[in-house]
């Protein structure tokens, strides 16, 4: 089983009660965790660090979750990253604007623990998780 130690994760998101959480879950799995309150810190971060996988909200103040996607994937030094949607919004059309952003996937808010870990943990070819539940 791949460890999970030297893999980042920013999350971009604007809710700190939210980043929060994401960031408690992901640490908790072993994660390093980079946080961003909005979508032009997200971007400037993504440059800087190089995540292994971004989180990212589509509401953002400043820049918007999937304007700040679109910059990431027309960049030679980011366009490799998978960039995951975090959205309430998660109507068929919005799933499509979504993806022609240029998100790999996205995760529906409200999660399910259980989902998201497995999500998150298939990105890197890890299949259990840790779940504080367990």
């Amino acid at each position: 089983m791949p460890e999970t130690k030297n893999k980042t994760i920013l999350i971009v998101e604007d809710e700190p009660q939210n980043r929060k959480l994401f960031r408690d879950i992901l640490e908790f799995n072993g994660y390093a965790v980079i946080e961003a309150s909005d979508g032009r810190q997200g971007v400037m971060l993504a440059k800087e660090h190089v995540p292994d996988l971004i989180l990212m909200d589509m509401q953002l103040p400043v820049m918007d979750g999937m304007e700040a996607t679109r910059i990431l994937q027309q960049d030679e030094q980011t366009k490799g990253i998978n960039i995951v949607a975090l959205t309430a919004n998660v109507m068929p059309g919005d799933k499509d604007k979504i993806m022609e952003a240029g998100c790999y996937d996205f995760i529906a808010k409200p999660f399910r623990l259980h989902e998201f870990l497995h999500k998150i943990a298939g990105y890197f070819g890890r299949s259990h998780p840790k779940s504080p539940t367990k």
